[in-house]
């Protein structure tokens, strides 16, 4: 059966073919492996090979929570758009060095993407990540916040590797705006008056912006990688990360706990005022009138987003994330047709794949 997120893409113009053939997350970046030939697989195995030894080089027991993190990660949309944005400006620069200088930068990145996973379970008080035990959970408040340490400390350490400032640079903007976009959320959790325009900023500093600098990272490893370039993949990149959460944020509602690995209206739970419901708002006084802080549990958390969902908001949401896919694609410095930006391309269909 085909699923709602599906048929309203679908419907979208800016969608490619891929989205016919495809109708999940883990499809969509298959086909882009696939696509990307035994060169990409080999780039990104490489990757994650590094990932592995750096964790466990950390010592113990940081070293088992710090694998176990980077073991319960996704499908590593960071560390491929680092790899993508690199292959469309001709590639690393020859010789083992120029290949390792591109795997460090894709694992730095994911580096920085583990370790505000286990500080924002941590934060979020959150007992799972992807159907496993959070650090928090097996080993307490204390191991969480030198787990999270450890990682971002790891991160800059293998990008500094690569001697580049501009390449650090790149990173430490992203990281001091994930922070920003941290204290945001906590600023505005429970709220009632958080406008579109200020979810919106605190979704480009709390995700879009590693995603941006993936990008750029990739573009500054390239042998045709300059400024600008990095300047345009970045700006594509960022509006993909902004997408990213916007549907998020709908699976938050929507989705169900054997799919997200949460129960629906974590979040809200939380007090984490999202787009569903800022939209809902504005069209049912009752749940404008809601206090989150009263929810009680899951039970009424299911309930609101039953209600949510009857406003119509979570059509609106989807609406507004692939509208921003259409404009990430049209912000590419290039047609995808020459070749040189397909699978970014593409990669901007997977993330609106995750919904369906």
């Amino acid at each position: 059966m085909q699923s709602e997120g599906a048929s309203i893409g679908m419907e979208q113009a800016s969608m490619t073919a891929l989205y016919a053939r495809t109708n999940t997350a883990a499809d969509a970046v298959d086909e882009i492996m696939r696509r990307g030939g035994p060169e990409l697989r080999e780039r990104m195995a490489r990757a994650e090979a590094h990932l592995e030894q750096v964790t466990a080089q950390s010592g113990m027991p940081l070293a088992s929570h710090a694998t176990a993190t980077i073991a319960a990660g996704g499908k590593r949309l960071r560390p491929l758009l680092v790899m993508l944005a690199a292959e469309s400006a001709a590639g690393p620069t020859e010789g083992p060095e120029g290949e390792q200088g591109l795997v460090r930068a894709a694992v730095a990145v994911e580096l920085v993407h583990s370790a505000t996973l286990v500080h924002d379970d941590l934060i979020d008080g959150a007992e799972l990540r992807r159907g496993r035990p959070t650090v928090a959970t097996v080993a307490g408040r204390k191991a969480a916040i030198a787990t999270g340490d450890l990682l971002f400390s790891r991160a800059f350490a293998e990008l500094a590797r690569n001697r580049d400032t501009e390449q650090l640079r790149a990173l430490s903007d992203a990281s001091s705006a994930l922070a920003a976009g941290e204290l945001l959320q906590r600023e505005d959790a429970y709220a009632s008056d958080i406008t579109v325009e200020r979810y919106l900023e605190r979704c480009s500093l709390k995700t879009a912006a590693l995603f941006e600098a993936a990008c750029r990272l990739g573009a500054l490893v390239a042998v045709e990688g300059t400024t600008a370039l990095a300047g345009a993949l970045g700006e594509f990149a960022k509006r993909i990360g902004l997408a990213f959460q916007l549907l998020d944020d709908v699976l938050d509602v929507s989705g169900s706990p054997q799919r997200t690995g949460k129960a629906r209206g974590t979040d809200l739970l939380d007090g984490t005022v999202t787009l569903p419901l800022i939209l809902a708002r504005e069209r049912d006084e009752q749940i404008a009138s809601l206090d989150l802080a009263t929810l009680s549990g899951p039970a009424q958390a299911e309930m609101l987003c039953e209600r949510i969902a009857a406003t119509g908001a979570l059509d609106e949401a989807r609406e507004r994330a692939l509208s921003i896919v259409a404009e990430a694609k049209a912000a590419l410095p290039g047609p995808s047709s020459d070749g040189r930006y397909e699978l970014l391309d593409l990669v901007a269909d997977a993330v609106v794949e995750r919904y369906c």
